[in-house]
């Protein structure tokens, strides 16, 4: 917060050091108003992780978003951040909180902050809304940390009481629905992996019509009896390398996929696509179209597989190609095959970790291996069949997407409100809300 010198106050505000603010708003410095308790570790030969004496914390890698997620204890506490204060991180990274849901022992990477006299969860909040002017106060040329000297003297502004407590419903009711929002997806991700497995089993019948699905064992595993199993290099289906950028022109500007545009859930990534000057004898045959697959075959490092698919469903004016670690896949035969289907199986294929029995790895870059990926055997039930199980997966990843869009338009809500409330562009103290 910085001060706003040239402009002209609004009635019932006042100039200070911070900006602009109520009249009836302070700033204060943390230690005139909370007590500090900066945290020092117990001895290790007191760590356990059996549950063994009280919950200990060493730094903002047990943070989580809200309440921290720990998982060592010591029997030789020696600092205790009480129930309900905050936690800072002070050292490397400087300025991150969490509010402590139950007594902990904390370490020397944190501080553990409660108001003498007001709300901790709106400390919590003023605290994350200033986490870049508390990160600045650090030092240290290589790990930054910050000393109890300088939190005691760290300004903040302090709303009265009952204003505090309203600035803090307003936020903690967008942070709830987030939090709603966050387990609908976690849910719904987890309905499809068990979609999945369930559909590629028996088709699109309920959990008690599966149990008369009459099946074949394969080499998949059981599948319908009027199910094919086929191979993925047949005459149905076209693959194709990425684009190399060509030496010889004439070139033509395309927007081109890379491996950093796939998603773990099989979408796209638009955000950051390169557009890049290609040869346009290249780009001819390496154009991605709506119903294409891109396949990631290369790149992945030491401890990430390769093997990710995503499904090109995106029509605007751009041309879209695709880099030389990927491949595509088109379906050459839809009576034959539908395209949605291949890609949810492959991405089912995927997700079991299969694509790890087919990899090799040079200078610790892993590469699918082609030939064996090719051979990789696919069911192949009736088309409307295929239609349907592809319907279904794509209503819940709709519902996953619609979820995704609401918990990013809460995340820049809370942005907002959270910016305009501890800067009082936005008032709410003479609001009725339940506290």
């Amino acid at each position: 917060m910085k001060p706003f010198t040239n402009e002209i106050l609004p009635q019932g505000y006042k100039m200070t050091e911070l900006g602009a603010l109520p009249d009836e708003w302070e700033v204060v410095k943390l230690g005139e108003v909370a007590d500090i308790v900066m945290g020092q570790s117990p001895p290790g030969s007191s760590y356990n992780e059996t549950g063994v004496g009280l919950p200990f914390l060493q730094g903002k890698a047990e943070f989580g978003p809200l309440h921290p997620l720990h998982i060592k204890y010591t029997t030789t506490p020696i600092k205790i951040a009480p129930k309900g204060s905050v936690l800072l991180s002070v050292r490397a990274p400087v300025g991150d909180v969490n509010l402590a849901n139950i007594d902990y022992c904390i370490g020397r990477g944190l501080a553990s902050i409660s108001l003498s006299s007001g709300k901790n969860i709106f400390l919590f909040y003023i605290l994350t809304y200033l986490k870049n002017e508390i990160e600045k106060e650090g030092t240290g040329s290589i790990f930054k940390a910050i000393n109890k000297t300088k939190l005691l003297n760290f300004k903040i502004p302090l709303p009265p009481l009952p204003e505090q407590q309203k600035i803090a419903a307003v936020l903690s009711a967008v942070q709830e629905a987030k939090e709603k929002t966050e387990a609908v997806i976690a849910a719904t991700k987890a309905l499809k992996k068990s979609m999945m497995k369930h559909l590629f089993t028996y088709g699109p019948v309920s959990p008690q019509e599966a149990e008369n699905v009459p099946l074949k064992e394969t080499e998949i595993g059981p599948v319908p009896e009027n199910w094919e199993v086929v191979r993925l290099d047949n005459e149905y289906i076209e693959f194709k390398n990425g684009l190399w950028k060509g030496k010889k022109g004439p070139y033509i500007k395309v927007k081109v996929l890379r491996n950093t545009n796939f998603n773990n859930d099989g979408t796209i990534s638009f955000k950051d696509v390169a557009e890049l000057n290609v040869e346009e004898k290249s780009f001819k045959d390496r154009e991605i179209i709506k119903g294409d697959i891109i396949l990631e075959r290369s790149g992945g490092g030491p401890t990430q597989p390769v093997g990710r698919v995503v499904f090109f469903e995106k029509s605007d004016k751009f041309r879209y190609s695709f880099s030389n670690f990927t491949s595509r896949i088109r379906v050459t035969n839809e009576l034959k095959i539908f395209p949605k289907f291949l890609f949810y199986f492959l991405f089912y294929f995927y997700y079991q970790g299969k694509t790890n029995d087919i990899q090799n790895r040079t200078t610790g870059i892993r590469n699918l291996d082609f030939s064996k990926y090719k051979q990789i055997p696919i069911p192949l039930p009736p088309l409307p069949i295929q239609q349907k199980i592809a319907s279904i997966l794509s209503a819940i990843d709709a519902k996953i997407e619609a979820e995704e869009n609401k918990k990013q338009a809460l995340e820049e809500l809370f942005k907002t409100l959270l910016h305009n409330l501890m800067t009082a562009k936005i008032r709410v103290n003479h609001l009725e809300i339940k506290v």
